[in-house]
């Protein structure tokens, strides 16, 4: 079984959330943020875009600046109060720790 880089990279950045001190389950015992972001938001911007994790790493600044306010997909970047503009910009965090 091959291992994507790509699904390393989301596996790394979920421990970084972690080790930040954000959560991993809710109180009701289901996954959390860190789930969310790395294994949720982060894919579904890569599939919007047509593109692979490490694309999405290598121009982290261009597609932050897409999705936040001002940009072509802000309106997207905050479904889910700000879930995907908010994952965008703590994986820009890890790729620049």
């Amino acid at each position: 079984m091959q291992i994507k880089i790509g699904s390393i990279m989301l596996d790394k950045f979920e421990k970084n959330l972690i080790e930040r001190g954000y959560s991993e389950i809710t109180p009701s015992g289901l996954p959390s943020t860190t789930y969310d972001y790395s294994k949720k938001r982060i894919p579904k911007i890569c599939e919007r875009e047509g593109i692979s994790v490490e694309q999405l790493a290598s121009n982290i600044k261009l597609y932050v600046e897409k999705y936040d306010k001002g940009g072509s997909e802000s309106k997207f970047g905050k479904r889910s109060h700000d879930a995907f503009i908010n994952a965008l910009k703590r994986f820009e965090e890890f790729l620049n720790s």
